[in-house]
């Protein structure tokens, strides 16, 4: 079994992390989301998780991927770890449905 953690290793870590979201985000509404706790977590541990993955990429990778704005899912990732209880749910839907 190839253990080698490079740019193809990351990706499939990042697309199992956006199927799931895409998954369970489907015909959630922001008023059901705002109200399921749950839900909420399973959501924002995804998007450290994204945006972990995201920073083990390559230079390389990221320079040929350079429409991702990559220090924004970074920094989102930093407001969700650091600022848990004051993290603005509008924001957290709105990337689930939009940017995901």
């Amino acid at each position: 079994m190839d253990n080698k953690k490079d740019d193809s290793y990351y990706l499939k870590k990042l697309k199992k992390d956006i199927d799931f979201i895409t998954a369970h985000m489907q015909d959630i509404d922001e008023e059901d989301f705002s109200a399921d706790e749950v839900l909420q977590d399973s959501m924002m541990f995804r998007l450290v998780q994204i945006s972990e993955n995201a920073r083990k990429m390559s230079d390389s990778f990221k320079a040929a991927h350079e429409q991702i704005p990559w220090g924004d899912v970074y920094g989102l990732r930093n407001r969700i770890v650091h600022d848990y209880g004051m993290v603005d749910l509008h924001i957290i839907y709105s990337t689930l449905v939009r940017d995901i």
